[in-house]
């Protein structure tokens, strides 16, 4: 199939995890050094130990990238194919959307929003019965948290408008 095709590779992601975990090492033994990492008179420095973890996962990654390097022309296996990556997306960019809208309108909202989209678009439901759903859930959420357990939840302009806090 076309879209069974590979997105990325194992050998690709081994590399770039390689990579990124060697550069958290790096910023480890950054940190550390801006501390004494050597052995003072009452014992480790702060930065000692932190300084030799940071070693330690910068060996681990180099290693790992070694080996990834020495397998790439045999290993052609695949991490992702093209299917899974848009299944992943369409599970994920709501979820990001969702997260930018609460930040902005606040999670009632937001969840009202989500409900509607990954019920119509995602799950198949009419319309009309997704907005009832979503309504019935923000109206729980807000007898839920703030009102029966006292917990406030991230609220925006819609609420203040309404006078609900």
């Amino acid at each position: 199939m076309a879209n069974e095709r590979s997105l990325v590779s194992r050998t690709s992601m081994e590399v770039a995890t390689a990579l990124v975990t060697g550069a958290v090492g790096v910023a480890v033994m950054w940190g550390a050094v801006e501390h004494d990492i050597g052995w003072g008179d009452s014992g480790p420095a702060a930065g000692y130990f932190p300084f030799r973890i940071g070693i330690l996962i910068v060996l681990g990654s180099l290693t790992n990238l070694i080996l990834a390097l020495r397998r790439a022309r045999t290993d052609t296996s695949t991490f992702v194919t093209f299917v899974q990556a848009q299944r992943v997306l369409a599970f994920g960019l709501p979820i990001i959307g969702f997260v930018i809208v609460a930040n902005f309108l606040g999670l009632y909202v937001a969840s009202v929003l989500y409900l509607i989209f990954v019920m119509v678009f995602q799950g198949g439901y009419r319309p009309l019965f997704a907005i009832g759903l979503a309504l019935a859930v923000a109206v729980a959420m807000r007898l839920i948290f703030p009102i029966w357990f006292k917990v406030p939840l991230l609220t925006g302009p819609l609420e203040a408008l309404l006078g609900l806090y």
